[in-house]
């Protein structure tokens, strides 16, 4: 045989020399759930290792995962019930420990990328992204809500919006928004193809987040569909996104090759909760190994065509790096 393929895999160092796909520490976004308080670090049970962190003990963790070459985190915050109501007025109020916490993190680690959630759900009293009339989710009087919601994000000094709502026209109206209000510089990653997936129960249960009626289908993308995740990319890059991402990322590698395909902004992927509680199910129960797993999912995804993944994987990956 004159072409044997094994010749490159002999040797660690020719395997490493002729890898295709890397994935950098710099590629990662660590997401990270926020409560009201002091000295609070939550167990989440369906998230092993994640935790809801008051903004004491959650500096001292960016300060932590900074050191180990982690910049780029995405904020969510859990609120107490009371906190809530129809049209998530809590959203852009002053009083918002959300809004405080952006400041605080950007005041102590001005180097650090801090992406936000724009979304009612956290803050609905209904649980849905959108804002609920006789039981219909309506798309445009949604919109104005996001828009203050944003502006008040970029105040606190964001650095990338993240509308995780999927209504219809939520980047055109939050772009001009935040233009007419002085906030030209800050970025917009769009959730462009956010699939109604089951896969999002441990982030729900971190949240409290679960609709109170209904379900998300009539928003969220139907997982059966792929070309219509093109059209609201092209959407999304008309109205001025800056990133796209595709949520999940593991059962959505065609979409997120597709994308990557088609389109000239940067594609990101959002590696999620329920992506990352099954491999910690299976690794504890002895069926994979953790580390050589998460690091293959994340290799994959990357290798799909993402430029950027939002995961819970990122210190434990961080961690390895540092070895």
């Amino acid at each position: 045989m004159i072409q044997r393929p094994r010749r490159n895999r002999k040797s660690v160092a020719i395997r490493s020399m002729l890898s295709e796909t890397q994935v950098k520490v710099n590629d990662l976004i660590y997401p990270l759930f926020i409560v009201d308080g002091n000295n609070i670090k939550d167990v989440i049970p369906s998230m092993p290792n994640i935790f809801r962190w008051s903004i004491d003990l959650l500096l001292k963790e960016i300060e932590d995962c900074m050191n180990l070459g982690i910049t780029n985190f995405v904020l969510f915050p859990a609120l107490e019930d009371k906190l809530k109501d129809k049209t998530a007025t809590y959203s852009y109020s002053n009083e918002n420990f959300y809004l405080k916490a952006i400041s605080l993190i950007k005041k102590a680690f001005p180097e650090c990328c801090l992406m936000s959630d724009v979304a009612m759900d956290p803050y609905s009293s209904d649980g849905h992204d959108g804002l609920v009339k006789n039981g219909k989710i309506l798309n445009d009087e949604t919109l104005p809500i996001l828009a203050k919601m944003s502006i008040a994000q970029a105040d606190a000094g964001i650095d990338i919006i993240g509308p995780s709502d999927m209504m219809d026209g939520r980047i055109g109206h939050i772009r001009e928004a935040l233009d007419n209000n002085g906030h030209q510089e800050v970025s917009i990653m769009s959730y462009t193809a956010k699939y109604a997936s089951a896969f999002y129960g441990p982030f729900r249960d971190a949240l409290d987040s679960a609709p109170k009626s209904g379900d998300k289908k009539t928003y969220q993308m139907d997982p059966a569909n792929k070309r219509e995740a093109l059209i609201e990319a092209e959407l999304d890059t008309i109205e001025g996104a800056d990133f796209l991402m595709v949520k999940p990322a593991l059962c959505y590698l065609d979409v997120i090759h597709s994308l990557k395909s088609n389109m000239e902004l940067p594609i990101a992927a959002y590696n999620v909760s329920g992506e990352y509680a099954m491999i910690h199910a299976a690794s504890e129960k002895g069926w994979l190994d953790y580390n050589t797993t998460f690091n293959e999912s994340l290799l994959s995804i990357k290798r799909a065509g993402a430029d950027v993944i939002l995961t819970y994987f990122a210190k434990d990956f961080a961690k390895r790096k540092m070895i």
